[in-house]
């Protein structure tokens, strides 16, 4: 059956603009060579200004009614020694722009990072530490243990967020909507000062480990692979404070194996009581995670 040339296809818009295509404007050529509207809209109040500054993200959300925002970062994730510390932050919206100094802990002097560390925890509605030691790293490998210290900061945080803020990489299972923000620690106010209570509470179980052993040096590269660092594994081997998942402790082990060097039964069981922290924490031998929480 023919149609009726002045019929209407169904969803047709009628009138003059019936020869227009949706997300066009004019008509004949004009219309037919018009771009069809971007399904990827930009909203100028929901978008993170550049210049906005680290609070930018934290604004947008509110404005959207995510708040509060919470961040969450680690430190240690390179160090063949110490403790992997990660920290989950809520900050105070209000208090954001009153925190000139707080950036990326690994952009500031050990003095700014101790003043950053008191601006956190004071303008913080709350705050979660977890610490995860060198032999739970080593029997499930480091971006599990990350990705889980992550998901335990979480829910060790006793302020419900809106909206959660990771740096780097993505955590799934949170319960709230969450986004991974590439150098997150550089951009978002959240985010940074979860950095800034990682990288403070880690150096200071450091600087406790170079009380235990000063011959490594742990004081001043924190565990890291440094020159000093790798003079000192080769001349002493590996202690209990070292990840023996890391190949140049590894190295350092079987090295000192063939020289006699080989660490105690004793000195492998104190692993878990790595920090004076840990220590009090419970006897040796008993999980090497710790969880510290705001009062």
């Amino acid at each position: 059956m023919a149609r009726d040339p002045g019929a209407r296809a169904p969803g047709a818009v009628a009138g003059p603009a019936a020869g227009r295509r949706p997300g066009t404007r004019g008509f004949g050529r004009r219309a037919a060579t018009a771009r069809p509207a971007s399904p990827h809209l930009r909203y100028p109040g929901y978008t993170p200004r550049r210049d906005g500054g680290l609070g930018a993200y934290e604004a947008v959300l509110a404005r959207a009614g995510f708040a509060p925002v919470a961040g969450i970062d680690e430190a240690g994730r390179g160090a063949c020694a110490g403790p992997l510390v990660v920290a989950a932050v809520v900050l105070d919206p209000a208090c954001i722009r009153r925190m000139p100094g707080l950036a990326d802990s690994k952009m500031l002097t050990p003095d700014d990072r101790e003043r950053a560390y008191h601006a956190v925890l004071r303008c913080a509605i709350d705050w979660h530490v977890v610490v995860i030691g060198p032999r739970q790293i080593d029997a499930a490998g480091l971006h599990v243990c990350n990705v889980d210290g992550m998901r335990r900061a979480f829910a060790g945080l006793r302020a419900t967020p809106g909206y959660v803020l990771t740096d780097g990489f993505e955590v799934r299972g949170l319960g709230v909507p969450a986004l991974a923000v590439w150098k997150g620690d550089r951009v978002t106010a959240s985010v940074a000062a979860a950095s800034v209570l990682a990288k403070v509470s880690r150096d200071r179980m450091m600087r406790d480990l170079h009380e235990r052993y000063p011959w490594y040096g742990f004081d001043r590269h924190k565990g890291y692979v440094t020159e000093d660092h790798v003079r000192a594994l080769a001349e002493h081997g590996p202690c209990p404070a070292h990840r023996y998942s890391f190949v140049n402790v590894t190295r350092a082990l079987i090295d000192a194996a063939a020289g006699d060097a080989v660490l105690t039964d004793a000195d492998v069981e104190a692993a878990d009581a790595m920090t004076p922290v840990a220590a009090a924490a419970g006897p040796a031998g008993a999980s090497a995670e710790i969880e510290r929480r705001m009062d």
